[in-house]
C-alpha cells in the first residue's frame, strides 16, 4: 500500500495537501467485470486520408461505447480522444494533432483515454511526392493537406522521407501529452501495419479500458501475418478455452496472473520452486487451475511442463515467463554466484523453455510467448548490473524470435514492469521506493493486477496482430525510454 497515496486521499489528509499546495495521486480507475468501457463518450477525429477511423468506430461502438464526431455539450466529460493520424504524411499535416485536441483536452474525464493511431514509420509506402499514400488508400483530401505551413521549409526530394518523418513525430507527440493529462488520464500511440487494421479491435478495447490503468505514454505496434482464429470473441471472459502456463506463480505479480488469467477463462497451470509449494497450491486452488512444483532452471523443466499439459488439459496456448529473481550488489562486490542465479533464472530458462516447448510442439500455431522485462532493463538501476543485463536481455529475446515464430502465428511480447507494490517493493530503500512512485506521470506505484491485466491482453486469440512489442506498465515513470 502506498502511504503516501493513502494519507492523502484521507479527508484530514486532503486538507493538508490543499494547505500546502501537494497534488495527491489520482485514483486510478481499475478494471471490474461488467463496467462500461468508458465513463463517457468518445470523440473521434482524423486528418485528411486517414483509414483506420471507421474501423475504429466499429470497435468502439461494438464495445458499447457513444461515438461522436465532435466534443459534446461542455457539461459533459469526454470519456476518450481518438485521433486517426494515419493521413499525415508531411509534417506540416501535423498542426492537425493540435487542432483536434487543444480544445477538447479541457473536456476529458479523469481516467480518460487518448488514443492516436498512425503507420509504422519503417513501412511507409514509397513514391515521389510529399503526399505519396498507400495502394488501395484514398489520397488525402481538404484544404492544407501536404502544404507547407507559414515559415516552415518545405522537405525536398523524396515523399517517402518526409512520410517517414511525420509519422515518426507521433511518438514524441504522444508520450509528451501523456505527461500533461492529470486524473488518471492517460495517451498511447497505436502504429498499425498496412493490412493489419482488421487486427486492431483487442489492442484498442484493452487501452480505451480500465484494464489499462497502469499502462501510460506507450507505443503498441500491431502487425500483419498470418490468419488467426475466426471465431467470434467473448470479450467478457476473452481466454475462454486457453490454457496458459505462469512460471512464478505462488506469490506477487505471478499470484494476481493467475486469479486474472482464470476470470478472463483461462486453465492456468501455476509453476514455482518446492519451497513454496504450499502458496502455490493455495493460489490455484479454486481458479479451475493446476500447479506443478519445479524449478525452472532445472535442465527438465521444460519436459516437466509438455508433460503437465499432456496430462491434464492436453494444449498449450501460453506462457508467461514470469519467475524471476534479484542478487543486487554494486558490480565491485558482485561475486559470479549471485550474476549466474540471475541469469540462470531471469534469462536462460525462458530462453531454453520456449526453445523445447515450441521444438516438440506443446506450443504450436497460434501460441503466445509472454516474458517479464523490466524499466531496469530499459534504463539500467544501481546495484542492478546482474537483474538489469538479464531483463534487457529479455527484450533481445522478443526481437529475436517475434519475426522467427510469426510464420505459425505464435506471438512474442514483453511486459517491462515499473515499481510495483509486491513484497519485494517494500524491501527497498524509502528514498527509492518513494522516487520510483513519485517520478511518472500516475505519480504512484502500480498494482500487480496491472500487470496482470497488461499479460492477458497479450494472451487473448484475438491480439494475434501484437507481437514484438515491450510494453511498459510503469505509470509512464520518467526513467527510461
Amino acid at each position: 500500500m502506498d502511504p503516501i497515496q493513502a494519507l492523502l486521499g484521507s479527508p484530514t489528509g486532503r486538507t493538508i495537501a490543499r494547505g500546502i499546495g501537494v497534488v495527491p495521486p489520482p485514483t486510478l480507475r481499475r478494471y471490474e467485470p461488467g463496467q462500461p468501457l468508458l465513463t463517457g463518450p468518445a470523440v473521434l477525429g482524423a486528418a485528411p486520408g486517414g483509414v483506420l477511423i471507421e474501423q475504429v468506430r466499429a470497435v468502439l461502438t461494438d464495445a458499447g461505447a457513444e461515438v461522436l464526431d465532435a466534443a459534446p455539450d461542455p457539461d459533459r466529460r469526454i470519456g476518450a480522444l481518438v485521433f486517426d493520424a494515419t493521413g499525415i504524411t508531411d509534417p506540416s499535416d501535423l498542426v492537425a494533432l493540435r487542432d483536434f485536441f487543444s480544445p477538447a483536452l479541457r473536456g476529458l474525464a479523469d481516467g480518460g483515454r487518448v488514443l492516436v493511431l498512425g503507420t509504422p514509420p519503417e513501412s511507409v509506402p514509397g513514391g515521389a511526392g510529399a503526399g505519396a499514400v498507400a495502394p488501395g488508400t484514398a489520397t488525402p483530401g481538404g484544404a492544407g493537406t501536404g502544404d507547407t505551413a507559414p515559415g516552415a521549409t518545405a522537405p525536398g526530394g523524396d515523399g517517402r522521407v518526409a512520410h517517414a518523418v511525420a509519422q515518426r513525430a507521433l511518438e514524441g507527440f504522444t508520450r509528451s501529452l501523456a505527461k500533461e493529462l492529470r486524473g488518471g488520464a492517460t495517451a498511447q500511440l497505436v502504429l498499425v501495419a498496412p493490412g493489419a487494421d482488421d487486427r486492431l479491435a483487442s489492442t484498442v478495447r484493452f487501452l480505451a479500458s480500465a484494464r489499462s490503468a497502469f499502462v501510460d505514454g506507450q507505443v503498441v505496434r500491431v502487425t500483419g501475418g498470418p490468419d488467426g482464429p475466426t471465431d467470434a470473441v467473448d470479450w467478457s471472459r476473452p481466454l475462454a478455452g486457453r490454457v496458459v502456463v505462469v512460471t512464478g506463480a505462488a506469490r506477487g505479480i505471478g499470484a494476481a496472473m493467475v486469479a486474472t488469467l482464470a476470470a478472463d477463462g483461462a486453465h492456468v497451470i501455476g509453476v514455482d520452486i518446492a519451497g513454496l509449494a504450499d502458496d502455490l497450491q493455495e493460489v490455484t486452488t479454486g481458479t479451475g487451475g493446476s500447479h506443478l512444483v519445479v524449478d525452472v532452471t532445472a535442465l527438465d523443466a521444460a519436459a516437466r511442463i509438455a508433460r503437465a499439459v499432456a496430462d491434464g488439459p492436453g494444449r498449450l496456448h501460453g506462457i508467461v515467463h514470469n519467475a524471476g529473481i534479484t542478487r543486487d550488489k554494486k558490480l565491485v562486490n558482485l561475486d559470479r554466484s549471485r550474476w549466474n542465479q540471475v541469469m540462470a533464472v531471469n534469462l536462460v530458462a525462458p530462453m531454453r523453455i520456449t526453445r523445447e516447448l515450441v521444438a516438440d510442439g506443446t506450443l504450436g500455431e497460434g501460441g503466445r510467448v509472454l516474458g517479464i522485462s523490466s524499466v531496469s532493463g530499459i534504463a539500467g538501476n544501481l546495484g542492478q548490473t546482474n537483474y538489469g543485463a538479464s531483463k534487457a536481455g529479455i527484450i533481445g529475446l522478443v526481437d529475436a524470435l517475434a519475426p522467427e515464430l510469426a510464420p505459425r502465428g505464435i506471438t512474442v511480447n514483453a511486459i517491462a514492469p515499473g515499481l510495483i507494490e509486491t513484497q519485494m517493493t517494500q524491501t527497498l530503500p524509502l528514498t527509492i521506493r518513494e522516487g520510483g512512485r513519485r517520478l511518472s506521470s500516475l505519480k504512484q506505484g502500480g498494482l500487480p493486477e496491472d500487470i496482470a491485466q497488461t499479460a492477458s491482453w497479450l494472451l487473448w486469440p484475438a491480439s494475434l496482430g501484437v507481437t514484438g512489442n515491450v510494453v511498459r506498465v510503469c505509470g509512464q515513470a520518467l526513467i527510461g525510454a
